[in-house]
């Protein structure tokens, strides 16, 4: 059975900066690609970053230059860094796994960005 469990999330001020991390647990396949999704109250969950097992990256256009999304194999854990963060990246942040057998989701954790 595979586990994801978020953390880092937190109250910041725009303009400031936070660090999630997602650490797998399980059995995992080594081909895999691990993201970031956020939902904030009202909208639908969109993508945020992605990051395959080879390191290959994609970002929402609205997070670009300011997020960067990485991982570490070793350890299955997915991290995003967050700058210049704005009062509209407010919301529920989900990691997500994705392998050829099925998607997997952490339970969420909350970032609020204060104006």
């Amino acid at each position: 059975q595979v586990q994801l469990v978020e953390s880092g999330g937190g109250l910041v001020q725009a303009g400031g900066s936070l660090r999630l991390s997602c650490a797998a647990s399980g059995s995992i396949f080594s081909l895999n690609i691990m993201g970031w999704y956020r939902q904030a109250p009202g909208n639908k969950r969109e993508l945020v970053a992605t990051i395959t097992s080879a390191g290959s990256t994609n970002y929402a256009d609205s997070v670009k230059g300011r997020f960067t999304i990485s991982r570490d194999n070793a350890k299955n854990t997915v991290y995003l860094q967050m700058d210049s963060l704005k009062p509209e990246d407010t919301a529920v942040y989900y990691c997500r796994l994705t392998t050829p057998q099925r998607d997997y989701w952490g339970p969420g954790t909350q970032v609020t960005v204060s104006s």
